[in-house]
């Protein structure tokens, strides 16, 4: 039988043969402490499964993932686990129409993040718990059938060492040493849960009265770590929580349905949050042990909320299978932001969205592996990887258009009637677009062929005529497709016109929308209006495209995009510059003076953190390789700059002092980082806490300014286990041919790291100022992918081929060399092709971006 990598068709089929009543699960957690690590360490898993069989007499298979199998018994049958098990699967031949099958594992504890992971707090030496399954991980934890349209009802039962409290999906209870949980309700096996050990844990209420006088109440909690307690601000996660859960409730109709709502914020997580119905899991990066702006808060209250969209959409209604996973992610990642918007202070959040969200569609969606949102997925290989940019944010963005396209009300009622006609069961494309159809009335197949079923994005561009009096006589759109993905689509767009106003502001002065179809749109509405400085194509960004500029609009930007009034409009053209930079049509340095000039006046401080991060890749990527040097020299010198003048204490000043650290590399530069850290220098209102401590540290010891003592020396003030993270990336950020080596072998040759660390060593190890140390490792990355995608985990590998590409070894040569390995390794995994093939397509941009700059010089 096939290994870990379930197919579709393996899954089709076996839905066509089963049906499941139920699982019984009893885990024993006792050994999580106390003993050795030396070999791996397990725990019990005993499940019972009741299942239905459409043909008596055929053979199956169940999922489980695990070291060992002690007992197999099937209908009464005991099986020989050495016969039927082997390692991934167990094999169930001769099945009746009504099963019991009952498998008794031992498990194993988790380093990487998946399955059941297992922390030990380097501070106070407490072991933590949690689980992390999607897409197919809960097999590492009980044995199943694992795939999303075989939903059942769970019950779980744990024995957990003495002291701890183990949470699960329902409602649980501690009797007789054993924590016994309530029965869910019908739920897919990669969104059941465990969280488990000494966690702080908050408690808190949501009650709603509905209009037929009924109540509903909601027992809420939060959780982490002991050592974070202190800086848990567990009444923000409430309040934002509360605000989701009455948005929810008034839109979608449908009353919460899964009992209890615990958050838990986990270390070492792979993710940023995951939706388990009843106990959604979170990376304990979000409780902030320093000082953050609210850009931090305001992700923070987005991934709440996506993850709250999520107990509607995709818990309660779940795709068939990861095809549809947009079905999920893309109205989750929609919701999410919509509800933000209209429920709590994040008020700006399209703004982030425009800027911040899209720019990881547009990039996912120029690479060679792009696919239409309704992606073609054929393993769990598959679907680990289309976790990405189209699924979730080019998603969204479309599902933007089509509000705009069908209308609010038509969209929600259309999600109202899903809810209610496909509760606790499985579905595919066709189901919501047959419910939309009825709301809105529209064609909603034409629209989907275009938007869902096609891939690649479009561009736009306004064609200005004027005529002898300084009227428009003719506003046209442009859509372009590149050729690789020729499809034109239909837009729905807003399109502004703005000038400069005699106190020398950009404003908008006429706005009209359109549907663009085809190669060229006229905009009727607008001819007569007086000439404009700046045409923005998808104003107020209803559509998902790139915006491009006619001449007249690209040179007013480039003498005043810091003079456009409004954030949104002002965030759209800061995006549609940046893909002119990826897209090789603006010089890097350019786009680097246009931060150096414009970004100190920039209000919102999402925006202003992407402009740094946009900024900072510019450099390292897309300039000149013999103008980096004078790039870097000019952004620090604006950076400093920024500081100083911004106000003391603000934000804007905390976020300028985290860009200086991040592009110092002059002697005085790195002085004043050593300064600010020694207590020796000063910026007035500027607080170094220890997080910013951190960021200060590292770029003085990927400079060799601090050495081993100095990084011990500041984890000894910050014992934790993030201090931890911090000191082995700082360790592995050292200017060394030694460093190196140790970095790289820790994270190839060994699986010692647990996943938070090997992420660590692996961005320590690739400093942009360290392209000849690290230049001798390009051609092993070649040597050793391949196996360490076999040995490794999936996810673990993704972390090593995508982290350790040479992209900092941007020559032809490396190009070359990617291709001779794709060249040669066509029967390689389709997900490691895959990721090659990315890295390689930004190599190649980085080069065409750099050749673009070079053109700039003389």
């Amino acid at each position: 039988m096939p290994g870990e990598n379930l197919s579709r068709d393996e899954a089709r089929e076996r839905a066509a043969l089963l049906s499941v009543e139920g699982y019984e699960v009893s885990l024993d957690l006792r050994s999580a402490v106390g003993g050795t690590d030396a070999g791996p360490r397990t725990f019990r898993s005993v499940t019972t499964i009741r299942f239905r069989s459409a043909e008596p007499g055929a053979a199956t298979f169940a999922d489980l993932i695990a070291p060992g199998v002690t007992a197999v018994s099937l209908n009464g049958r005991d099986l020989d686990p050495g016969a039927v098990f082997d390692g991934t699967r167990i094999l169930l031949e001769d099945l009746a129409e009504d099963n019991e099958l009952v498998v008794d594992a031992q498990c194993a504890y988790s380093r990487t993040g998946e399955g059941m992971h297992r922390f030990v707090d380097p501070e106070d030496g407490e072991v933590y718990l949690y689980t992390q399954y999607e897409p197919a991980d809960s097999r590492r934890v009980f044995a199943n059938f694992e795939q999303p349209d075989l939903k059942a009802p769970f019950r779980f039962e744990v024995r957990a060492p003495e002291g701890w409290v183990v949470w699960s999906n329902g409602v649980g209870e501690l009797a007789d040493g054993v924590w016994k949980f309530a029965e869910t309700k019908p739920i897919s096996t990669y969104i059941t849960a465990f969280v488990a050990g000494p966690y702080h844990y908050v408690t808190d209420s949501y009650e709603r009265v509905f209009e037929d006088g009924t109540r509903l109440e909601i027992p809420l909690g939060a959780m982490c770590r002991k050592g974070l307690a202190r800086y848990f601000d567990s009444d923000d996660v409430f309040l934002v929580t509360k605000q989701g859960l009455d948005f929810f409730h008034d839109n979608f109709d449908y009353p919460y349905p899964f009992g209890k709502y615990d958050q838990a914020f986990v270390p070492e997580y792979n993710l940023g949050a995951m939706e388990n119905p009843g106990l959604v899991t979170f990376r304990e990066e979000f409780i902030f042990r320093g000082r953050v702006t609210q850009a931090s808060y305001e992700r923070r209250a987005n991934v709440i909320l996506h993850e709250m969209a999520h107990m509607w959409f995709g818990d309660l209604v779940t795709m068939v299978w990861w095809d549809d996973l947009w079905l999920k992610e893309s109205f989750a990642d929609f919701m999410g932001t919509f509800s933000m918007v209209e429920a709590t202070r994040f008020t700006n959040g399209w703004i982030t969205f425009a800027n911040n969200r899209k720019s990881w569609a547009y990039r996912a969606d120029q690479l060679p592996s792009t696919h239409p949102i309704t992606a073609d997925i054929r393993d769990l290989e598959d679907a680990k990887l289309n976790f990405d940019g189209i699924t979730y944010a080019k998603g969204a963005s479309v599902l933007k258009q089509l509000v705009a396209y069908v209308g609010r009300d038509a969209f929600l009622e259309g999600a109202r009637r899903y809810f209610k006609r496909h509760a606790y069961g499985n579905t595919q494309l066709g189901d919501l677009l047959s419910v939309l159809e009825e709301t809105s009335g529209r064609d909603m197949a034409t629209w989907s062929r275009s938007w869902l079923q096609t891939a690649g994005v479009n561009s736009l561009t306004p064609q200005v005529i004027l005529s002898a009096e300084g009227r428009v006589t003719e506003l046209a759109i442009l859509q372009e497709a590149a050729e690789s993905h020729p499809e034109l689509r239909p837009h729905r767009v807003a399109v502004g016109l703005y000038r400069r106003s005699p106190d020398g502001a950009v404003e908008r002065y006429a706005r009209a929308e359109v549907d663009v179809e085809g190669p060229r749109t006229i905009v009727g509405e607008l001819v007569g209006t007086e000439a404009p400085d700046l045409v923005l194509v998808n104003d107020d960004d209803l559509t998902y495209c790139k915006i491009r500029f006619d001449e007249g609009s690209l040179a007013t930007l480039r003498d005043g995009l810091g003079d456009i009034t409004d954030p949104l409009a002002r965030a759209l053209c800061w995006s549609a510059l940046w893909n002119l930079t990826r897209d090789a049509l603006m010089p890097a340095r350019d786009f680097i003076d246009l931060v150096l000039r414009f970004a100190g006046r920039e209000t919102d401080i999402g925006v202003l953190q992407m402009l740094h991060a946009w900024a900072n890749s510019a450099l390292t990527h897309y300039a000149a390789p013999e103008w980096r040097g004078e790039g870097g020299r000019l952004l620090a010198e604006g950076a400093l700059r920024e500081l100083r003048l911004t106000e003391p204490g603000s934000q804007h000043q905390l976020t300028w002092a985290r860009f200086f650290a991040a592009v110092a590399s002059g002697e005085a530069d790195l002085q004043l980082l050593q300064g600010l850290l020694e207590g020796t220098a000063k910026i007035d209102g500027l607080e170094v806490d220890q997080e910013l401590r951190w960021a200060f540290l590292e770029p003085l010891a990927a400079h060799g300014v601090a050495d081993e003592g100095a990084i011990a020396a500041e984890l000894a003030r910050d014992d934790t286990a993030s201090g931890k993270r911090h000191q082995v990336r700082c360790l592995a950020a050292r200017p060394s041919a030694a460093v190196k080596a140790q970095a790289w072998a820790s994270v190839v040759e060994s699986d010692s790291l647990s996943n938070a660390l090997v992420e660590a060593t692996i961005a320590g190890f690739a400093q942009s100022s360290h392209r000849e140390l690290t230049a001798p490792y390009a051609s092993k990355y070649f040597e050793v992918i391949e196996r360490v995608w076999g040995e490794r985990s999936i996810q673990i590998g993704m972390d090593v081929v995508k982290g350790l590409f040479p992209s900092l070894q941007d020559s032809r040569g490396t190009l070359e060399a990617a291709d001779a390995w794709l060249a040669a390794h066509g029967a390689a995994a389709p997900a490691l092709r895959r990721l090659v093939l990315e890295a390689r397509d930004d190599l190649a941009r980085a080069l065409r971006g750099q050749a673009c700059d070079v053109g700039t010089v003389g």
